[in-house]
């Protein structure tokens, strides 16, 4: 996981850890979250399959069809009478009646990039013209501004990725006040300033004694007896070390890490978990760039079956693995765990064992979040090739999001130049049957 976390310098976090955390100071976080601290603590985690995942070849299987379509893999039976899934999907099938598959997703408006999907909005795009999105924030965003963050020793939005740029969609024109934080770099921001002893901690007056030893590089009016509650809660979580332990994987048991996986997806899904234990509102997985992107065995992922193949068992082992240990914490009904990527794959084979991009309908799985699972909404026709009935849309996964966090679905952000923008877009409705 070193990788993954990196740790950044002290000073740097004494300059900017106690100033602030994506934009918001620690004390201003403490203060607008107070009210959240004995409130409706709920939580998402979002896997990013980045590159568009096969429907086909995963939770929408055609056994039926002919094998240029119905590809490589057979399907298996479920926890769901009736329901098929891929072979190399049995964790995922054997919870099924605690998950939910979306075969209906509606990605028409969507591209090669992150944009739509996570924007939960069809009028984010990528344009290539510098204007990619239009200025829309994600869901995730839109959560920071409106929901905030569980508890204010962490930020409310997360992304754990390794391409930033190309997994993760931003605040938009909403702010950076409101942008995702980068988790390889949030750790060191919670490292202690050098000086500060952890086992001192509980000596008040030593405490103070070392707080004096860097105190010039704080504003210099402000002591400990003088700084209102809110300063000194955040001073006091500074020094309780209680943001860095959340990164601390490691304190994990063996098994439950090996349950988790120890590749990128695994070991982020199980940092994931800790993150929103500990108070994050949001966080985004995405286990590598661009990996679900099959055409076929000519291009870096592969194809489907030298390509998908081996990924599959992390995918599935991920999800079951997060379920269950939510399930055991008692967290499984305040965290909505969302699988999904920017579209789906065609329904013809390509001749190089893949499939291509295929925007007209794609596949999605949730899990927890105290909303009704255990069932399939919609369904795509006998070829995969398009939605057959009860199309999902990026703008009602939106609305379903929002409603979840108890956000009104009419509220707005403001634009710099003064426009009000609704959050949710073109008619977007909670989806149903999930409530």
């Amino acid at each position: 996981m070193r990788n993954l976390i990196s740790v950044g310098s002290r000073r740097w976090f004494l300059k900017t850890g106690l100033a602030g955390v994506g934009g918001l100071s620690l004390p201003a976080l403490l203060q607008a979250n107070e009210a959240s601290k004995s409130g409706d603590r709920k939580a998402i985690i979002l896997f990013w399959l980045s590159g568009g995942p096969s429907h086909i070849d995963m939770w929408d299987p055609k056994p039926e069809t002919p094998r240029e379509i119905r590809g490589p893999y057979s399907s298996i039976e479920t926890k769901l009478p009736g329901v098929r899934l891929c072979e190399h999907l049995p964790k995922q099938a054997s919870i099924l009646d605690k998950l939910t598959i979306i075969r209906s997703v509606d990605c028409r408006a969507s591209n090669h990039t992150p944009i739509t999907m996570q924007a939960g909005n069809p009028l984010a795009q990528r344009v290539d013209t510098g204007n990619d999105g239009d200025g829309f924030p994600s869901m995730g965003s839109i959560v920071a501004k409106f929901k905030g963050t569980n508890d204010p020793h962490l930020p409310a939005f997360v992304g754990l990725a390794d391409s930033w740029k190309a997994d993760v969609w931003e605040s938009g024109q909403m702010g950076s006040d409101y942008a995702p934080v980068k988790g390889s770099e949030l750790a060191g921001r919670f490292k202690l300033p050098d000086g500060l002893q952890l086992d001192r901690l509980q000596n008040r007056d030593d405490l103070r004694r070392q707080f004096d030893h860097f105190r010039r590089d704080l504003d210099r009016g402000e002591t400990l007896a003088r700084v209102d509650r809110y300063n000194q809660q955040a001073f006091e979580f500074v020094t309780s070390g209680r943001a860095e332990k959340a990164f601390q994987i490691d304190a994990e048991p063996a098994a439950l890490r090996d349950a988790y996986g120890r590749d990128s997806i695994g070991e982020k899904a199980l940092l994931a978990r800790r993150l929103v234990e500990s108070g994050v509102t949001f966080v985004l997985v995405s286990g590598a760039w661009g990996y679900f992107d099959h055409h076929g065995d000519e291009v870096r992922w592969g194809g489907i079956e030298k390509g998908l193949t081996p990924l599959l068992p992390s995918v599935d082992r991920v999800i079951h693995t997060l379920v269950t240990d939510l399930e055991s914490r008692g967290l499984l009904d305040s965290t909505l765990v969302m699988m999904m990527g920017e579209f789906g794959r065609g329904p013809v084979m390509t001749k190089t064992a893949g499939r291509d991009h295929w925007t007209n309908c794609m596949s999605m799985i949730l899990a927890g979040g105290g909303l009704k699972h255990g069932q399939v909404i919609g369904s795509t026709d006998a070829r995969g090739y398009g939605i057959k009935d009860r199309p999902v849309r990026p703008q009602d996964l939106a609305a379903t999001t929002f409603k979840y966090f108890g956000i009104d679905l009419g509220s707005h952000w403001v634009t710099p130049q003064g426009r009000p923008t609704p959050i949710v877009t073109e008619g977007g409705q909670p989806i149903s049957e999930l409530l």
